[in-house]
Parts: C-alpha cells; sequence; structure tokens
C-alpha cells in the first residue's frame, strides 16, 4: 500500500473529524481512503462506456422499467 502526505484545509478537515465522531467512519484514516476512493470512482465512470457499469439500479431508463401491474405473471386475477 502506498504511503501519501496531505494537507487539508482547516474546514475540510474538521469536517472529515465531524463524520468520524458521529460514526460514519470507523478512523479517520478509513475516512480518507473511503473518500478518496469515492472521488477518483466519480472521474472513472465519467466518459465510461461499458455497458455493464451503465446499467445499474439508478441508471435504468424508463423503457426498461415496467409497471407491476402489467406484468403477466399467472396466480391471482386482482389488480389494485
Amino acid at each position: 500500500m502506498s504511503r501519501v502526505e496531505l494537507t487539508l484545509p482547516d474546514d475540510l478537515s474538521d469536517r472529515i473529524d465531524i463524520l468520524v465522531e458521529q460514526g460514519d467512519f470507523l478512523t479517520r484514516q478509513k475516512a480518507m481512503e473511503e473518500l478518496l476512493t469515492m472521488g477518483i470512482s466519480t472521474y472513472d465512470d465519467v466518459g465510461d462506456d461499458d455497458p455493464e457499469m451503465s446499467e445499474g439500479l439508478f441508471n435504468q431508463t424508463v423503457t426498461d422499467q415496467q409497471d407491476p401491474a402489467m406484468r403477466d405473471e399467472g396466480g391471482d386475477d386482482y389488480a389494485f
């Protein structure tokens, strides 16, 4: 694992400390690792043409979604 030294503005450092104190992260180091990973993955996803990555729970198109009342599943004939 690489070691990186980082200087942060006081307000950003304080915000990270608050996240750790609130229990969002176990330690400051874990917070830094996860926040950096999230930031880098945001840049990696921009312009990514991988079809597996572009189809996810939150980015389905409306045409991919189906009304549960319109499903053709056997069973009850009741619809609400």
